[in-house]
Protein backbone atom coordinates (compact mmCIF):
# COMPACT_ATOMS: atom_id res chain seq x y z
CA UNK A 1 0.00 0.00 0.00
CA UNK A 2 2.97 2.15 1.11
CA UNK A 3 4.58 1.29 -2.63
CA UNK A 4 1.39 2.15 -4.45
CA UNK A 5 1.26 4.93 -2.73
CA UNK A 6 4.64 5.94 -3.21
CA UNK A 7 4.61 5.41 -6.69
CA UNK A 8 1.58 7.61 -7.42
CA UNK A 9 3.55 10.81 -6.10
CA UNK A 10 6.02 10.09 -8.09
CA UNK A 11 4.21 10.05 -11.24
CA UNK A 12 2.25 13.25 -9.76
CA UNK A 13 5.53 14.91 -9.31
CA UNK A 14 6.66 13.64 -12.88
CA UNK A 15 3.31 15.47 -13.94
CA UNK A 16 3.80 18.13 -12.21
CA UNK A 17 7.12 19.06 -13.93
CA UNK A 18 6.41 18.18 -17.45
CA UNK A 19 3.72 20.62 -17.09
CA UNK A 20 5.63 23.05 -15.46
CA UNK A 21 8.51 22.58 -18.45
CA UNK A 22 5.81 22.96 -21.08
CA UNK A 23 4.29 25.76 -19.83
CA UNK A 24 7.61 27.37 -19.82
CA UNK A 25 8.21 26.53 -23.17
CA UNK A 26 5.34 27.99 -24.14
CA UNK A 27 5.63 31.26 -22.81
CA UNK A 28 9.22 31.30 -24.47
CA UNK A 29 7.78 30.39 -27.86
CA UNK A 30 4.75 33.19 -27.23
CA UNK A 31 5.98 35.57 -29.07
CA UNK A 32 6.38 33.84 -32.18
CA UNK A 33 3.00 31.73 -32.08
CA UNK A 34 1.24 34.55 -31.77
CA UNK A 35 2.81 36.64 -34.25
CA UNK A 36 2.30 33.67 -36.90
CA UNK A 37 -1.50 32.94 -35.76
CA UNK A 38 -2.79 36.74 -34.53
CA UNK A 39 -0.42 39.02 -35.84
CA UNK A 40 2.73 41.34 -34.24
CA UNK A 41 0.24 43.52 -32.96
CA UNK A 42 -1.03 41.15 -30.14
CA UNK A 43 2.72 40.42 -29.49
CA UNK A 44 2.60 44.43 -28.39
CA UNK A 45 -0.28 44.18 -26.51
CA UNK A 46 1.70 41.20 -24.73
CA UNK A 47 4.36 42.64 -24.15
CA UNK A 48 2.14 45.82 -22.38
CA UNK A 49 0.63 43.28 -20.41
CA UNK A 50 3.91 42.38 -19.03
CA UNK A 51 3.67 46.00 -17.91
CA UNK A 52 0.84 45.65 -16.06
CA UNK A 53 2.30 42.45 -14.87
CA UNK A 54 4.95 44.16 -12.78
CA UNK A 55 2.78 47.14 -11.66
CA UNK A 56 -0.19 44.90 -10.43
CA UNK A 57 2.58 42.95 -8.25
CA UNK A 58 3.90 46.23 -7.05
CA UNK A 59 0.81 47.17 -5.70
CA UNK A 60 0.00 43.51 -4.40
CA UNK A 61 2.54 44.61 -2.07
CA UNK A 62 0.85 47.23 -0.43
CA UNK A 63 -2.81 45.94 -1.13
CA UNK A 64 -2.46 42.40 -0.89
CA UNK A 65 0.65 42.10 1.87
CA UNK A 66 -0.09 44.72 3.99
CA UNK A 67 -3.71 45.92 3.37
CA UNK A 68 -3.26 49.73 2.66
CA UNK A 69 -5.21 50.59 -0.26
CA UNK A 70 -3.65 52.93 -2.69
CA UNK A 71 -5.46 54.26 -5.35
CA UNK A 72 -2.16 56.45 -6.48
CA UNK A 73 -0.40 53.73 -7.55
CA UNK A 74 0.10 55.07 -11.07
CA UNK A 75 2.19 58.29 -9.58
CA UNK A 76 4.79 55.52 -8.97
CA UNK A 77 4.90 54.23 -12.71
CA UNK A 78 4.78 57.92 -14.06
CA UNK A 79 7.82 58.71 -11.78
CA UNK A 80 9.49 55.97 -13.26
CA UNK A 81 8.36 57.18 -16.62
CA UNK A 82 9.62 60.92 -16.58
CA UNK A 83 12.86 59.82 -15.13
CA UNK A 84 13.39 57.93 -18.20
CA UNK A 85 11.95 60.27 -20.39
CA UNK A 86 14.07 63.31 -18.81
CA UNK A 87 17.19 61.18 -18.53
CA UNK A 88 16.76 59.71 -22.17
CA UNK A 89 15.77 62.39 -23.93
CA UNK A 90 16.95 65.62 -25.80
CA UNK A 91 14.57 67.52 -23.72
CA UNK A 92 16.43 69.01 -20.61
CA UNK A 93 18.35 70.84 -23.64
CA UNK A 94 15.15 73.21 -24.34
CA UNK A 95 15.20 73.58 -20.28
CA UNK A 96 18.87 74.01 -19.10
CA UNK A 97 20.61 74.81 -22.98
CA UNK A 98 23.95 75.98 -21.17
CA UNK A 99 23.96 72.71 -18.85
CA UNK A 100 22.53 69.73 -20.73
CA UNK A 101 23.12 71.42 -24.90
CA UNK A 102 22.46 68.12 -26.45
CA UNK A 103 20.04 66.98 -23.66
CA UNK A 104 20.85 63.82 -21.19
CA UNK A 105 21.30 60.16 -22.75
CA UNK A 106 22.13 58.00 -20.24
CA UNK A 107 22.35 54.58 -20.78
CA UNK A 108 19.14 52.21 -19.71
CA UNK A 109 21.39 50.31 -17.03
CA UNK A 110 21.64 53.15 -15.25
CA UNK A 111 18.29 54.86 -15.92
CA UNK A 112 16.45 51.46 -14.70
CA UNK A 113 17.87 51.73 -10.92
CA UNK A 114 17.36 55.03 -11.03
CA UNK A 115 13.74 55.36 -11.93
CA UNK A 116 12.93 52.26 -9.32
CA UNK A 117 15.19 54.61 -6.35
CA UNK A 118 13.34 57.71 -6.91
CA UNK A 119 9.65 55.77 -7.27
CA UNK A 120 10.87 54.63 -3.71
CA UNK A 121 11.06 57.61 -2.60
CA UNK A 122 8.00 59.04 -3.36
CA UNK A 123 6.77 56.12 -2.12
CA UNK A 124 7.88 56.97 1.54
CA UNK A 125 7.00 60.55 0.69
CA UNK A 126 3.21 59.24 0.66
CA UNK A 127 3.74 56.84 2.99
CA UNK A 128 4.90 59.12 6.11
CA UNK A 129 2.09 61.63 6.22
CA UNK A 130 -0.64 58.43 5.81
CA UNK A 131 0.60 56.36 8.98
CA UNK A 132 -1.94 57.27 11.09
CA UNK A 133 -4.83 56.93 8.24
CA UNK A 134 -7.16 53.45 7.44
CA UNK A 135 -9.60 52.18 5.15
CA UNK A 136 -11.54 55.10 3.43
CA UNK A 137 -9.20 57.93 4.51
CA UNK A 138 -5.94 56.28 3.41
CA UNK A 139 -7.70 55.56 -0.16
CA UNK A 140 -8.67 58.72 -0.47
CA UNK A 141 -5.01 60.57 0.72
CA UNK A 142 -3.79 58.29 -1.93
CA UNK A 143 -5.89 59.16 -4.98
CA UNK A 144 -5.12 62.53 -3.84
CA UNK A 145 -1.42 62.38 -4.06
CA UNK A 146 -1.88 60.70 -7.73
CA UNK A 147 -3.63 63.13 -9.00
CA UNK A 148 -0.81 65.47 -7.30
CA UNK A 149 1.67 63.44 -9.49
CA UNK A 150 -0.25 64.04 -12.73
CA UNK A 151 -1.21 67.46 -12.58
CA UNK A 152 2.60 68.31 -11.90
CA UNK A 153 3.22 66.78 -14.81
CA UNK A 154 0.31 68.49 -16.45
CA UNK A 155 1.52 71.88 -15.54
CA UNK A 156 5.55 71.53 -15.21
CA UNK A 157 6.04 73.61 -18.79
CA UNK A 158 6.39 77.01 -16.96
CA UNK A 159 7.99 79.24 -16.10
CA UNK A 160 10.42 76.28 -16.85
CA UNK A 161 10.01 73.66 -19.20
CA UNK A 162 10.50 70.87 -17.67
CA UNK A 163 8.10 68.02 -18.18
CA UNK A 164 6.79 69.79 -21.78
CA UNK A 165 3.39 69.99 -20.19
CA UNK A 166 0.59 67.89 -21.81
CA UNK A 167 2.30 67.92 -24.86
CA UNK A 168 4.15 65.32 -23.05
CA UNK A 169 7.92 64.09 -24.23
CA UNK A 170 8.68 62.65 -27.50
CA UNK A 171 11.85 61.56 -28.56
CA UNK A 172 13.02 59.43 -26.28
CA UNK A 173 16.00 56.84 -26.73
CA UNK A 174 14.98 53.33 -26.81
CA UNK A 175 16.47 50.38 -24.69
CA UNK A 176 19.58 49.38 -25.42
CA UNK A 177 21.70 46.26 -23.55
CA UNK A 178 25.17 45.96 -24.21
CA UNK A 179 25.11 48.10 -27.18
CA UNK A 180 21.96 46.63 -28.91
CA UNK A 181 19.26 48.88 -29.31
CA UNK A 182 15.65 46.74 -28.94
CA UNK A 183 14.08 49.30 -31.33
CA UNK A 184 15.35 47.38 -34.44
CA UNK A 185 15.41 43.77 -35.53
CA UNK A 186 18.64 41.47 -34.40
CA UNK A 187 19.33 38.53 -35.78
CA UNK A 188 20.94 35.81 -33.09
CA UNK A 189 22.15 32.53 -33.17
CA UNK A 190 20.43 32.27 -36.87
CA UNK A 191 16.86 33.19 -35.13
CA UNK A 192 15.24 37.02 -36.24
CA UNK A 193 13.90 38.55 -33.64
CA UNK A 194 11.96 41.94 -34.35
CA UNK A 195 11.70 44.54 -32.08
CA UNK A 196 8.67 43.63 -30.12
CA UNK A 197 9.75 40.28 -29.95
CA UNK A 198 12.91 41.59 -27.57
CA UNK A 199 10.75 43.65 -26.05
CA UNK A 200 9.26 40.79 -24.90
CA UNK A 201 11.54 38.77 -23.30
CA UNK A 202 13.00 42.24 -21.74
CA UNK A 203 9.97 42.39 -20.33
CA UNK A 204 9.54 38.88 -19.37
CA UNK A 205 12.85 38.64 -17.81
CA UNK A 206 12.30 41.82 -15.08
CA UNK A 207 8.61 40.42 -14.99
CA UNK A 208 10.48 37.11 -13.44
CA UNK A 209 12.75 38.57 -11.21
CA UNK A 210 10.22 40.84 -9.46
CA UNK A 211 8.29 37.52 -9.16
CA UNK A 212 11.00 35.71 -7.41
CA UNK A 213 11.59 38.67 -5.17
CA UNK A 214 7.77 38.87 -4.66
CA UNK A 215 7.94 35.44 -2.88
CA UNK A 216 10.77 36.10 -1.04
CA UNK A 217 9.22 38.92 0.48
CA UNK A 218 5.99 37.01 1.39
CA UNK A 219 7.89 33.93 2.95
CA UNK A 220 10.24 36.21 5.31
CA UNK A 221 9.74 37.72 8.56
CA UNK A 222 8.89 41.13 6.61
CA UNK A 223 5.95 39.81 4.26
CA UNK A 224 4.36 38.17 7.93
CA UNK A 225 4.88 41.07 9.53
CA UNK A 226 2.86 43.12 6.83
CA UNK A 227 0.47 40.12 6.71
CA UNK A 228 0.14 41.09 10.75
CA UNK A 229 -0.47 44.40 10.32
CA UNK A 230 -3.17 43.67 7.24
CA UNK A 231 -5.11 41.34 9.87
CA UNK A 232 -5.07 43.48 12.92
CA UNK A 233 -2.45 46.42 13.03
CA UNK A 234 -3.17 47.28 16.95
CA UNK A 235 -2.32 43.57 17.58
CA UNK A 236 0.71 43.50 15.51
CA UNK A 237 1.91 46.88 17.32
CA UNK A 238 1.28 44.72 20.89
CA UNK A 239 3.46 42.25 19.64
CA UNK A 240 6.26 44.20 19.45
CA UNK A 241 6.29 45.14 15.32
CA UNK A 242 7.44 48.49 14.36
CA UNK A 243 4.33 49.21 12.32
CA UNK A 244 5.33 52.56 11.13
CA UNK A 245 8.56 51.21 9.43
CA UNK A 246 6.84 48.27 8.13
CA UNK A 247 4.22 50.23 6.35
CA UNK A 248 6.52 52.75 5.03
CA UNK A 249 8.55 49.87 3.61
CA UNK A 250 5.88 48.61 1.85
CA UNK A 251 4.87 51.81 0.11
CA UNK A 252 8.09 51.78 -0.84
CA UNK A 253 8.73 48.54 -2.20
CA UNK A 254 5.44 48.40 -4.11
CA UNK A 255 6.44 51.83 -5.64
CA UNK A 256 10.04 51.06 -6.73
CA UNK A 257 8.23 48.15 -9.24
CA UNK A 258 5.86 50.28 -10.34
CA UNK A 259 9.38 52.73 -11.40
CA UNK A 260 10.49 49.57 -12.98
CA UNK A 261 7.32 49.05 -15.06
CA UNK A 262 7.17 53.09 -15.78
CA UNK A 263 10.34 53.25 -16.92
CA UNK A 264 10.22 50.21 -19.30
CA UNK A 265 7.24 51.84 -20.41
CA UNK A 266 8.94 55.15 -21.07
CA UNK A 267 11.68 53.40 -23.38
CA UNK A 268 9.36 50.88 -25.28
CA UNK A 269 6.95 53.49 -26.41
CA UNK A 270 9.26 56.35 -27.19
CA UNK A 271 6.72 59.12 -25.88
CA UNK A 272 5.16 60.10 -22.34
CA UNK A 273 2.41 62.16 -21.44
CA UNK A 274 0.20 62.83 -18.35
CA UNK A 275 -2.82 61.56 -20.37
CA UNK A 276 -1.33 57.89 -19.65
CA UNK A 277 -1.37 57.96 -15.44
CA UNK A 278 -5.19 58.65 -14.94
CA UNK A 279 -6.95 57.71 -11.81
CA UNK A 280 -8.82 55.26 -14.27
CA UNK A 281 -5.09 53.33 -14.68
CA UNK A 282 -4.75 52.94 -10.91
CA UNK A 283 -8.20 52.07 -10.88
CA UNK A 284 -7.44 48.73 -13.54
CA UNK A 285 -4.24 48.07 -11.93
CA UNK A 286 -6.54 47.55 -8.41
CA UNK A 287 -8.97 45.28 -10.10
CA UNK A 288 -6.02 43.17 -11.45
CA UNK A 289 -5.20 42.56 -8.04
CA UNK A 290 -8.71 42.15 -6.10
CA UNK A 291 -10.02 40.29 -9.30
CA UNK A 292 -7.00 37.81 -9.52
CA UNK A 293 -6.21 37.53 -5.71
CA UNK A 294 -4.94 39.76 -3.21
CA UNK A 295 -2.05 38.15 -1.67
CA UNK A 296 -1.64 35.74 -4.22
CA UNK A 297 1.42 36.17 -7.00
CA UNK A 298 -0.03 33.46 -9.28
CA UNK A 299 -3.76 35.31 -9.33
CA UNK A 300 -2.75 38.86 -9.78
CA UNK A 301 -0.64 37.52 -12.67
CA UNK A 302 -3.52 36.01 -14.20
CA UNK A 303 -6.24 39.10 -13.32
CA UNK A 304 -3.06 41.11 -15.12
CA UNK A 305 -2.91 39.33 -18.19
CA UNK A 306 -6.70 38.99 -18.44
CA UNK A 307 -7.29 42.70 -18.11
CA UNK A 308 -4.78 43.44 -19.93
CA UNK A 309 -5.94 41.71 -22.57
CA UNK A 310 -9.49 42.32 -22.30
CA UNK A 311 -9.99 45.42 -23.67
CA UNK A 312 -8.39 44.72 -27.03
CA UNK A 313 -10.13 41.76 -27.33
CA UNK A 314 -13.41 43.89 -26.98
CA UNK A 315 -11.75 46.57 -29.22
CA UNK A 316 -11.12 43.99 -32.44
CA UNK A 317 -14.58 42.30 -31.83
CA UNK A 318 -17.73 44.15 -30.36
CA UNK A 319 -17.23 47.19 -32.91
CA UNK A 320 -16.91 44.52 -36.20
CA UNK A 321 -19.96 42.77 -34.86
CA UNK A 322 -21.75 45.86 -34.40
CA UNK A 323 -21.34 46.95 -37.49
CA UNK A 324 -22.35 44.05 -39.31
CA UNK A 325 -25.20 43.04 -37.09
CA UNK A 326 -26.79 47.04 -36.80
CA UNK A 327 -24.86 48.24 -39.43
CA UNK A 328 -23.15 50.69 -36.79
CA UNK A 329 -21.70 50.83 -33.35
CA UNK A 330 -24.18 51.64 -30.68
CA UNK A 331 -22.01 50.83 -27.61
CA UNK A 332 -18.52 52.16 -27.48
CA UNK A 333 -15.92 49.33 -26.97
CA UNK A 334 -14.52 51.67 -23.32
CA UNK A 335 -17.90 52.48 -21.96
CA UNK A 336 -18.54 48.40 -22.03
CA UNK A 337 -14.94 47.37 -20.92
CA UNK A 338 -16.33 49.91 -17.79
CA UNK A 339 -19.38 47.70 -17.83
CA UNK A 340 -17.61 44.45 -17.72
CA UNK A 341 -15.26 45.62 -15.27
CA UNK A 342 -17.86 46.67 -12.80
CA UNK A 343 -20.14 43.33 -13.40
CA UNK A 344 -17.00 41.20 -12.81
CA UNK A 345 -16.02 43.28 -9.95
CA UNK A 346 -19.60 42.49 -8.33
CA UNK A 347 -19.94 39.23 -8.78
CA UNK A 348 -16.43 38.66 -7.39
CA UNK A 349 -17.42 40.07 -4.77
CA UNK A 350 -20.42 37.78 -4.24
CA UNK A 351 -19.29 34.30 -5.16
CA UNK A 352 -15.69 34.50 -5.26
CA UNK A 353 -14.29 37.54 -3.00
CA UNK A 354 -11.23 35.90 -2.44
CA UNK A 355 -10.39 36.23 -6.37
CA UNK A 356 -10.16 34.40 -9.04
CA UNK A 357 -6.98 32.47 -7.51
CA UNK A 358 -7.03 33.24 -3.68
CA UNK A 359 -4.15 32.89 -1.49
CA UNK A 360 -4.33 29.55 0.33
CA UNK A 361 -4.43 31.98 4.03
CA UNK A 362 -7.06 34.77 2.48
CA UNK A 363 -9.13 31.71 1.53
CA UNK A 364 -9.05 29.98 5.21
CA UNK A 365 -9.64 33.27 6.64
CA UNK A 366 -12.85 34.13 4.50
CA UNK A 367 -14.42 30.58 4.95
CA UNK A 368 -14.33 30.63 9.44
CA UNK A 369 -15.76 34.30 9.04
CA UNK A 370 -18.70 32.75 6.75
CA UNK A 371 -18.77 29.64 9.42
CA UNK A 372 -18.62 32.46 12.25
CA UNK A 373 -21.55 34.58 10.41
CA UNK A 374 -23.78 31.16 9.81
CA UNK A 375 -26.04 30.45 12.40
Amino acid sequence: MARCKSCADTYANRAKGVAFWAMCLGVLLLPFITDATLGRTWVRIADFSMLYIMLALGLNIVVGYAGLLDLGYIAFFAVGAYTYALAGSPHLALAFPAIFPDGVHLPFWLVLPLGAVLAGIFGVLLGAPTLRLRGDYLAIVTLGFGEIIRIMMNNLNAPINFTNGPQGISRIDPIQIGGVSLNTTQEIFGITLPSVHLYFYLFLGLTLVIVLVSQRLEHSRIGRAWMAIREDEIAASAMGLNTRNLKLLAFAMGAMFGGVSGTLFAGFQGFVSPESFSLMESVMILCMVVLGGMGNIAGVIAGGVLLAILPEVLRHSVVPLQQSLFGKVLIDPESLRMLLFGMALILMMLYRPAGLIPSRLRRRELDSDEKEVTP
